[in-house]
């Protein structure tokens, strides 16, 4: 079979090189953009006379055929072709004759790569982003739903402070909000026409890439032709947002595993998202939620992946950038089912109020309140910290709670403790007191709330 590049290179491959050489398997998927930027670059070449009217009418319309057949399952791929670029060309060349070899004018494989995966990542980009704002808006609806729900906010894993339920499903709101804000800021990169570089140096034709730029819908042209055919920028910044995702989504998951289990038992995932044990029959596995924290290594190693590619390449492009869509499309498969999963997993996710409220009894979790007492009857904040500090080191002892000390057993550790202390022992008192921006009190959390919808 005849490759784009025959003439200078002679002698016949061996199967085995051919299969290492080809990346048909994984950039078969950029067919539509390769098309989509071909029929473009067809329209600059009939505008600067390069076509006739004749011979772009044929190569647009065998183009669409091409499309069309791929889509139906009824075009072959073969590995001997190398990529998605040789395929259509060839298949065209098949379709219309040596008119075909006309639209590799004024154009390489190089820059013609370059936009195929700039284009087809541009779309995804707002694929993610519109399954980020669909994740979003579970979140808020879970928000509005527990907010009267009380439970143990944790540092270390040990229990720190009261706060409300839907104090934590808005943390995850905006981390996810960044992520979706760092991806539209991403695409800015994206969205950049790098076709009309040739190899690296510009092209010996008066070619109008304004006009390609226009049909194509980039927001700018690339600026120095060397730049454009190696530049993989993009690429690692989508993927170091990805990760970032991935981090937040982790971190989600992982709070949903602890707070699902039977020590906890603050949430029950639905029964469609678990799996039960081959030998166990009392065991209900988080599986989604544990995948998702799984994929998570993947993905970093996918960042890592580019970031290794492209640390010590010469200028202009090397073979070794067609390693770069592999760990691009995974990203992408990936983020886009996992956004899809965890949507699913938290709008059906059942929550045990009594457990969480019970749960704010141990750990002497509102022990901020009672030093903030103190600081309202006087004393310096860190003088308070110690009291409180004494206070909680003896009861643990004695496996007592704050609410079995009489009110002459608080003044044994301060004068300053009066009968209102009763009052500071109320934890939903407690979650209210949460008064600054941000915080947990109920009015906090429905500002945040219209925040959220605001920004949807």
């Amino acid at each position: 079979m005849a490759k784009l590049w025959e003439g200078m290179i002679s002698g016949e491959k061996s199967l085995a090189i051919e299969k290492f050489n080809a990346s048909i398997n994984f950039d078969k998927r950029l067919y539509r953009e390769d098309i989509e930027a071909s029929i473009a670059h067809a329209t600059m070449l009939k505008k600067i006379n390069i076509l006739t009217d004749d011979e772009f009418t044929k190569i647009v319309e065998a183009m669409k055929s091409i499309k069309e057949d791929i889509e139906k399952g009824e075009f072959i791929f073969d590995e001997s072709l190398e990529d998605i670029h040789t395929h259509i060309e060839l298949a065209l060349k098949e379709r219309i004759g040596s008119i075909a070899g006309k639209i590799h004018t004024a154009r390489s494989r190089n820059d013609q790569v370059n936009v195929d995966v700039r284009l087809y990542l541009r779309k995804r980009i707002v694929e993610i982003e519109e399954s980020i704002t669909k994740f979003l808006s579970v979140l808020i609806n879970v928000s509005e739903n527990t907010i009267d729900i009380i439970m143990p906010g944790y540092t270390h894993l040990q229990p720190a402070q009261p706060m409300r339920m839907a104090h934590l499903f808005m943390a995850y709101f905006f981390m996810l909000e960044r992520d979706r804000e760092r991806l539209s800021d991403c695409n800015k990169r994206v969205n950049m026409l790098t076709l009309g570089s040739g190899a690296f140096s510009g092209l010996g034709y008066n070619i109008d890439r304004e006009l390609t730029r226009s049909l194509l819908g980039f927001d700018k042209i690339s600026e120095n032709a060397l730049d454009s055919v190696s530049d993989r920028d993009f690429i690692i910044e989508f993927l170091s947002c990805v990760s970032i995702i991935f981090t937040h989504l982790s971190k989600i998951s992982e709070d949903m595993i602890i707070f699902n289990s039977n020590e906890y038992g603050f949430v029950n995932i639905d029964d469609l998202y678990t799996t039960g044990s081959s030998i166990m029959p009392n065991k209900k596995n988080p599986d989604i939620f544990e995948l998702i924290r799984g994929k998570t290594g993947r993905v970093y190693g996918n960042l890592i992946s580019m970031l290794t590619i492209m640390k010590s390449l010469p200028s202009a492009y090397n073979k070794d950038l067609q390693e770069d869509k592999e760990a691009l499309f995974d990203s992408i498969d990936t983020v886009l089912a996992s956004l899809e999963m965890i949507s699913e997993c938290i709008s059906t996710m059942h929550f045990n109020k009594e457990t969480m409220l019970l749960a704010c009894e141990n750990g002497y979790i509102n022990a901020v309140e009672i030093a903030d007492y103190l600081v309202s009857k006087g004393l310096a904040f860190r003088e308070s910290h110690n009291i409180v500090a004494k206070i909680v080191g003896n009861l643990s002892k004695e496996k007592m709670l704050f609410t079995d000390l009489s009110i002459d057993e608080w003044k044994q550790y301060s004068s300053k403790f009066d009968d209102d202390i009763f009052n500071i022992l109320d934890i939903n008192l407690s979650v209210e007191k949460k008064v600054s921006e941000g915080g947990t009190s109920y009015k906090m959390i429905i500002e945040q709330i219209e925040k959220a919808k605001k920004y949807l």
